[in-house]
């Protein structure tokens, strides 16, 4: 993929140049960086401008006179076409731009040119390892419930245990939801998928499960599709079959941790961790700042030999060919496009509109097509080559390389996926905030230093500064990643202080 910032205009802008940013040298739009104002006069490079409208922080401005129906550019990309004439200088949005989506898009394989470099000089954190092969940077337990009627007794139990056992694990979380009860085909396997792969997430150092016993989400053929996990870590009974279930549920609490006693930390390299990237909220500096940074530590990882997963596949629409020029072989490349097939399908199933996006929030930050919203998500996934893609609820492989998992972008769906396939953390940039946090330690990146100055009880992260500071884009990543080190290391995230932690399951058929 082609570089995406125009680094000697980010770099080298002074004070004059600060009020506008022209992301990548073949835009003909420019990026207000600050609420701007009609009859204003802004510079980049060597050029002069002046405003037709007032322009908010985030949104375009009209780099030259633009006809009915011609291509507005950013990031390099084509973001959509005009529908009316542009002046030089005029803000350009909803009102005057639409997307060149359709449906009617096809793709060509053209494989990457150069592999993913290894690095042998690894870094490396502290984590937990587990008799599977991976590594936790958590060493937690985890109470999983087969079916929604019996979250209160997992609550509970994970309230008395926080109380009676603190010391002896990181955490004791009840990951709850409201299904597994009333489903069926593959409804009902998307629930035990989703939960089969959480219980094997190497955060958890021992998994308690508990079922009722007469929901469809049977306890004992979740537990068969687990076959990987290491049994002494997994205790389990039906609250249907017990006298007291908080108080058995606790029992069995503590037998974990008589298990998980001999844990420790050890140095391991940083090829051992995966972390899964996500976007929630989205502005118009998203993906010049947060989405950007992130980018170079997947490159960064990547090199380092360890896994990156990217997932939210409908904010894919419109940047597919980026990604699936990024495939490794032939293999990879149409299991993308059956990836970007199958969820187009999911919508029209659905009847409804494929290209429906951004939202809301998105627009008023000045994102304004779904092309738009995609390239600058995808910024996420750097360079990284692509060499694996996984349906919803399956597990992400170890070792190097970018996985594709199917998820839908709703924040808790795509975040659980995310856990559930194996990463240890997930990187949320967000421009617009979310005080959300999800089963595994979740770094909330701010594509905006107000947001991060405003929400710093919400935000681990600033990556505005790289905007407002003169801040090398590089030297932010390298930022970042000392950042996740010290996380997988035990440094607690926000949302982890805060106690925030939520699961949420694809719920796509029918409820008995």
């Amino acid at each position: 993929m082609q570089e995406v910032i125009n680094k000697d205009l980010l770099e080298n802008a002074d004070k004059g140049q600060r009020a506008v940013l022209q992301v990548h040298e073949q835009d003909n739009v420019l990026i207000a960086l600050k609420d701007l104002f009609d009859g204003q006069q802004v510079s980049y490079s060597d050029t002069k401008l002046t405003l037709q409208d007032n322009i908010n922080a985030g949104h375009k401005i009209a780099m030259r006179d633009f006809a009915e129906g011609e291509a507005v550019v950013k990031y390099g990309y084509k973001i959509g076409s005009t529908t009316q004439t542009v002046n030089k200088g005029a803000h350009i949005h909803s009102h005057n731009l639409v997307t060149d989506l359709d449906g009617s898009e096809t793709y060509h394989y053209a494989p990457p040119l150069t592999p993913t470099q290894t690095i042998t000089a690894v870094p490396t954190f502290k984590g937990y390892k587990r008799q599977s092969g991976h590594v936790g940077v958590r060493n937690e337990v985890w109470i999983i419930n087969t079916v929604g009627c019996v979250n209160q007794a997992a609550n509970r139990i994970a309230e008395l245990a926080k109380t009676q056992f603190s010391s002896r694990a990181d955490d004791f979380i009840a990951n709850t939801h409201p299904f597994g009860c009333s489903q069926l085909g593959d409804d009902l396997n998307n629930t035990r998928n989703i939960l089969a792969s959480l219980m094997q997430n190497p955060n958890a150092g021992g998994v308690l499960v508990i079922g009722l016993g007469c929901e469809n989400n049977q306890l004992d053929a979740l537990i068969r599709s687990t076959p990987n996990i290491d049994p002494s870590r997994l205790r389990y009974f039906n609250s249907q079959e017990v006298e007291d279930e908080v108080q058995v549920g606790l029992g069995l609490v503590k037998e974990l941790l008589d298990v998980m006693a001999e844990d420790q930390r050890e140095e391991v390299p940083v090829s051992s961790l995966t972390l899964g990237m996500k976007c929630g909220g989205s502005d118009g500096f998203s993906g010049l700042t947060a989405n950007a940074i992130v980018g170079r530590v997947s490159d960064k990882l990547t090199r380092f030999g360890g896994r990156v997963i990217l997932t939210e596949t409908p904010e894919m629409f419109g940047a597919e060919q980026v990604l699936l020029n990024r495939a490794n072989n032939k293999a990879t490349f149409n299991n993308i496009v059956k990836l970007v097939d199958d969820f187009k399908q999911y919508f029209i199933a659905q009847k409804q509109p494929i290209y429906e996006n951004p939202s809301p929030g998105n627009k008023a930050g000045g994102l304004t097509t779904l092309e738009e919203k995609s390239l600058g998500a995808i910024q996420k996934g750097g360079k990284a080559i692509i060499n694996e893609v996984i349906d919803y609820g399956q597990r992400a492989s170890t070792g190097q390389g970018m996985t594709l998992l199917q998820s839908p972008g709703n924040d808790a769906v795509s975040s659980t996926a995310l856990a559930a396939a194996g990463a240890n953390i997930v990187l949320f940039t967000t421009g617009r905030g979310t005080p959300l946090g999800f089963p595994v330690p979740t770094i909330k990146i701010a594509s905006n230093s107000d947001l991060a100055l405003r929400k710093k009880h919400w935000i681990d992260f600033n990556a505005g500064k790289i905007l407002d500071e003169n801040i090398d884009i590089d030297q932010c990543a390298d930022a970042l990643f000392d950042c996740i080190l010290a996380v997988a290391s035990g440094q607690k995230t926000r949302n982890e202080e805060n106690e925030n932690r939520e699961m949420a399951i694809w719920k796509n058929g029918v409820t008995l």
